[in-house]
């Protein structure tokens, strides 16, 4: 199940600061899924994400590993359904922890890219793993747990009650 379109086209909606595609404001991370389970994001920073000259701020970075590992969950959790994104019941996820060990600074003025795979889907719960690499590079390694928060299936006023 290679998808053509980004993860985050299948969030309508969606207007978080990361990987909202109704944020025009936002990061704008597009997340492919692999015919290996892996998902991979290509981001180009701007000059305004610098946390020091050249280097990009880390809760920037920060966001993208939030970001991509929850589109990272939600299209497991699809997978592990033997479903297509976009179909229903759909699905939201939250972060439940992350957690990040920053290796090397992450140039500013070249491409990230972000690597991710679900290792356990259980539940509403859904681990990740992502790895940061930039020029060749890994930069940074995460696991954050999503929680599945919103399913359009369970009876609800508000899409991000829990489900």
């Amino acid at each position: 199940m290679i998808q053509k379109k980004s993860i985050q086209e299948y969030m309508v909606g969606n207007i978080c600061f990361g990987c909202g595609k109704d944020n025009h404001d936002g990061l704008q991370i597009d997340s492919y899924w692999q015919e290996n389970g892996e998902t991979i994001c290509v981001w180009h920073s701007t000059p305004k994400y610098q946390g020091w000259k050249g280097i990009l701020n880390g809760g920037i970075l920060a966001s993208l590993i939030d970001c991509h590992c929850m589109g990272t969950a939600l299209a497991a959790k699809y997978h592990s359904e033997g479903r297509e994104l976009g179909t229903e019941p759909t699905y939201h996820f939250a972060t439940g922890t992350m957690n990040i060990k920053y290796l090397l600074p992450t140039p500013n003025d070249k491409p990230v890219e972000l690597r991710a795979k679900a290792l356990e889907i259980k539940g509403k719960k859904v681990v990740v793993q992502c790895d940061v690499w930039s020029e060749g590079r890994k930069t940074a390694e995460a696991e954050v747990i999503a929680i599945k928060v919103y399913d359009s299936s369970q009876k609800s006023d508000t899409p991000f009650a829990r489900g």
